[in-house]
């Protein structure tokens, strides 16, 4: 008899997939920022730059009742020429939008198995959000090389 996966805490496994979605970015040549806030006053929670500018957002959801219980992934489409869902290999993928891409993740990696629905961005979005990713990355470099400077990441 085969038992049931243990149970999951949610909180704690969302940076460790975000550590792997980064890292399968990484490999797609994206740049990418964890908890990234938007001027929506939400946050992202990882949000990927490509080689041409495309920018991406990835939302994790590390269970169905994490994914059924927030609902503000839909403002993200204003946000990104891309949306993106990752999930562990356990979730049921058929919750996830068909406009959406999918992405199996752990905290080592992620498969892309489906490419979201591409919009693009009006193009003054698209330089104020790639200004705000170049800012807020460096601020967090330099809290991370000094962390006694004074630095805001609000930006």
């Amino acid at each position: 008899m085969i038992s049931a996966p243990p149970a999951i805490d949610s909180t704690a496994t969302a940076p460790l997939l975000a550590r792997g979605v980064c890292r399968a970015l990484g490999q797609l040549g994206y740049a990418s920022l964890v908890e990234f806030p938007l001027i929506n006053g939400r946050r992202a929670d990882v949000l990927g730059l490509g080689k041409a500018g495309d920018l991406l957002i990835v939302e994790i959801k590390s269970s169905v009742a994490d994914f059924r219980s927030d609902r503000k992934w839909a403002s993200y489409h204003d946000f990104a020429d891309r949306l993106y869902f990752a999930v562990p290999n356990h979730f049921p993928q058929g919750l996830i939008p068909e406009e959406c891409g999918l992405m199996v993740t752990d905290p080592f990696g992620a498969a892309v198995l489906r490419d979201g629905c591409t919009t693009p961005l009006n193009p003054n979005r698209r330089r104020a959000l790639t200004l705000r990713f170049a800012r807020i990355g460096a601020a967090r470099l330099r809290r991370f090389l000094d962390p006694e400077a004074c630095c805001v990441e609000g930006i």
